[in-house]
């Protein structure tokens, strides 16, 4: 039975073999011992979003797996003049052997997954960032070790990567505590589900409104863009209401001495975070970006290997 990754609910049980797998194949690309198990295979990628960093992971992972990626663009895809969603799914699963979808809306991302046959990857929609989130515990684990009696904070939008690193901190056990302001708080079901699983792994994942509570004591100091792709009408107001919640040197002097820093990219310098801080030696944001490589090809490799 096929296996897709829309959430990282769909990954709950296999968190901690993802990272083993990463790390290996990228110890293995460090080393120079080839790693193709996907020879002879092809990902189809559809885009409905612009990317940089979930475009080249995906495509040159493909590519040092041995396979093969195709960039889909809404303008080079039927799905973009009217097609249904079902047909396209359809279509493409007769073609290639997975599919990763960046969509603006995760209904779409779950439509397409029910119809087609091959694996379907979710690489960002409105309401969660898999993909992301499994770099960023990567991130952690390589530069903290164990999970366990670590403090993750979150300070920004409760948007979709929030909503997966909530998730995704309660399956490995560590403490999460994300910071947003009123009405942009993370979404309630995904947040019930995480608290409930990090019940059962024994952390603490919770939502509060100050973020130098939620940055005091942290090993992982987290932030994102405040303002999303289509959201460009509300630019004025959110930056007006998150001005508080920047990750500045003060912020970071809240956390621990060693604490390490991530963001997901792009960053809005100067908004959510600022250059010394982005810069500085804290900084494990360009360690994070490429990551996404090694955790995608752990994905790839473990869905249509």
């Amino acid at each position: 039975m096929k296996k897709d990754v829309l959430s990282m609910i769909d990954l709950r049980d296999e968190v901690p073999l993802l990272l083993d797998m990463a790390a290996n194949i990228k110890e293995w690309q460090r080393t120079g011992q080839p790693y193709e198990p996907l020879r002879g295979r092809t990902l189809g990628m559809i885009f409905e979003k612009p990317s940089t960093r979930t475009r080249v992971s995906f495509e040159v992972g493909m590519t040092q797996l041995g396979g093969h990626a195709i960039y889909l663009s809404p303008r080079d895809i039927q799905m973009g003049r009217g097609e249904t969603v079902a047909d396209t799914a359809r279509v493409l699963s007769r073609y290639v052997d997975a599919i990763v979808y960046r969509a603006f809306d995760w209904k779409i991302v779950r439509e397409l997954a029910e119809h087609a046959t091959v694996p379907v990857i979710n690489a960002l929609d409105d309401r969660e960032h898999p993909c992301q989130i499994m770099a960023d515990l990567l991130t952690v684990r390589e530069r903290k070790g164990a999970f366990e009696k670590l403090k993750l904070a979150y300070v920004g939008d409760g948007n979709n990567v929030c909503n997966s690193l909530l998730l995704g901190a309660a399956f490995v056990g560590m403490d999460m505590t994300a910071a947003c302001p009123d009405g942009y708080r993370p979404d309630g079901e995904l947040l019930e589900y995480a608290q409930h699983a990090g019940k059962e792994a024994g952390c603490e994942i919770q939502v509060i409104d100050d973020p130098r509570k939620a940055a005091d004591e942290a090993d992982v100091l987290y932030t994102d863009v405040w303002v999303s792709m289509g959201e460009e009408q509300k630019k004025d107001e959110k930056e007006r209401i998150f001005r508080p919640y920047q990750v500045n040197s003060k912020l970071l002097a809240c956390a621990r001495s060693n604490a390490i820093v991530l963001h997901c990219l792009p960053a809005h310098r100067g908004l959510e975070i600022t250059d010394d801080v982005i810069d500085g030696p804290q900084s494990m944001v360009f360690d994070q970006a490429e990551n996404r490589l090694h955790a995608q090809k752990a994905i790839l490799s473990r869905l249509i290997g």
